[in-house]
């Protein structure tokens, strides 16, 4: 692809929504095929939403939109970036009946901030990668625990475990499961975040959250 053709795609900020159906159909099959899903849910969270922060990998991704029951994603914001490739993907994802809140810790967060409270207000949950949009990998940081404290939601580690993928050479090593890969979906406890809360709690709550996310959280190997 020349550098002029390269220049000319970037500045399309948006494509026609339909144009995603193709790649969606081809995500759908191509998973019904070659994968196989087992879900671990304690709390029945896929069976009655309730409300709640989930806290999901950047690696893990590409495994959201077909991993989640369809129940699930009907009631399924996900916190994406504002950025022009943040339209891509809230547009591929509508067709996973996933809506999409725009924002992040450095553009529009206030938007998405408003957008959860509303969605969490409606008994719906929000989706958010605590170590994205650009790392360091497994790390949670301050912001999830702090949108916890704003709207009352608790927060509750998500993780999609694959039995064998490819992991990319990005920051965050991201996966692609490799065909007949067998994918585990750990959703679990809820932890409640209380309101107000100062520096000290707030780093103490990080690090208790972000254990509980890497505990439930493996790599193959």
């Amino acid at each position: 692809m020349s550098n002029k053709l390269k220049h000319g795609f970037r500045q399309i900020k948006k494509f026609p929504t339909w144009i995603y159906f193709f790649p969606a159909l081809l995500m759908r099959v191509v998973f019904k095929i070659f994968f196989r899903v087992e879900i671990i849910d304690p709390n029945q969270i896929c069976e009655n939403p309730r409300g709640v922060i989930g806290l999901v990998w950047h690696n893990r991704l590409l495994f959201l939109p077909t991993a989640f029951p369809a129940r699930l994603r009907k009631h399924t914001f996900a916190m994406v970036s504002a950025s022009r490739d943040g339209q891509y993907l809230s547009d591929f994802l509508k067709h996973f009946s996933i809506r999409t809140l725009r924002g992040s810790s450095s553009r529009k967060g206030a938007n998405a901030l408003l957008g959860a409270i509303n969605a969490i207000d409606n008994k719906c949950n929000v989706i958010i990668t605590p170590d994205g949009p650009r790392g360091p990998k497994y790390r949670i940081k301050k912001g999830a625990v702090m949108m916890a404290s704003k709207t009352g939601a608790p927060l509750v580690p998500v993780t999609i475990n694959s039995s064998k993928c490819w992991q990319l050479k990005s920051w965050d090593n991201f996966q692609i499961p490799k065909p007949g890969a067998k994918l585990t979906l750990i959703i679990g406890d809820p932890i409640n975040v209380p309101q107000n809360i100062n520096d000290s709690t707030l780093e103490d709550l990080r690090i208790k959250i972000e254990q509980a996310l890497l505990a439930i959280t493996s790599d193959p190997q």
